[in-house]
């Protein structure tokens, strides 16, 4: 689904940001990159769907490299929500519905009504459905680009920060829905976040990055103790609670 070799990315006159990432990942996975703020989280991100070029390696989305694609053959295959998203004087369902672009030739059809009467409501903004997004929260907002993005039917969904302006209770439902979507669509989810116990609750891959490079990269058992202290400088105890994994600061 996803297979980079050696990927290396520095913005002008700067050191490196990215040194050798390879990352081999298939659908139904849900991969979360961890590290410090400056770590490379988003610019590794941002060089999987080409927004960045990434200065050295190769990257395969489902066969086809990406340094070498089209935007529109990207965009059928990978959806990107950004950190920040920005408000248009669009409604919600409009705003949705722009996420079937890469696949509309002339003009929607009932089955693009339908994939964003579907993904407006897996987010729950069927009320919110006819307001215009300039007038919704940042919450709001960012369970709208989600819906856009899903409504794009990617093979990769790429998400940065995505429950960053979301309250407790969203944080856990965006995840949840995240995690299914994952399961559920047989597609490959990666997702910056910086909460851990998210991360653990939710993801099933983890990717730790240190400096522009990978520290650790697996599954549950590669965030420990030693992990978190060496990557964030943060002393810790990993334990389990209710059968899930939790990281708690000592």
């Amino acid at each position: 689904m996803i297979d980079t070799k050696c990927v290396s990315f520095s913005y002008r006159g700067m050191d490196a940001v990215l040194r050798n990432i390879t990352v081999k990942e298939n659908a139904g996975h849900c991969l979360a990159l961890l590290g410090n703020n400056g770590a490379g989280k988003s610019t590794f991100l941002k060089c999987l769907n080409h927004i960045l070029s990434a200065k050295d390696g190769v990257i395969e989305v489902d066969g086809l490299n990406i340094r070498q694609a089209s935007r529109s053959e990207i965009a059928r295959r990978m959806a990107y929500v950004e950190q920040h998203t920005h408000a248009d004087v669009l409604t919600v369902y409009d705003t949705v519905l722009l996420g079937r672009k890469p696949h509309i030739k002339f003009s929607p059809t009932e089955e693009d009504y339908q994939i964003v009467e579907a993904a407006i409501r897996r987010m729950h903004l069927e009320k919110l459905s006819l307001r215009n997004v300039n007038e919704l929260s940042g919450g709001e907002l960012q369970k709208v680009a989600l819906a856009r993005a899903l409504a794009q039917e990617p093979r990769v969904l790429l998400l940065d920060e995505p429950t960053a302006s979301l309250d407790l209770c969203n944080q856990h439902e965006v995840m949840k829905v995240v995690s299914d979507i994952a399961r559920d669509n047989n597609i490959l989810v990666v997702v910056v976040i910086h909460d851990l116990n998210l991360a653990l609750k939710y993801c099933d891959r983890f990717m730790l990055i240190r400096n522009g490079e990978v520290y650790s990269y697996g599954d549950k058992s590669t965030i420990t103790e030693k992990a978190i202290m060496e990557v964030y400088g943060v002393d810790t105890t990993v334990t389990d609670i209710n059968g899930n994994r939790v990281v708690v600061v000592s």
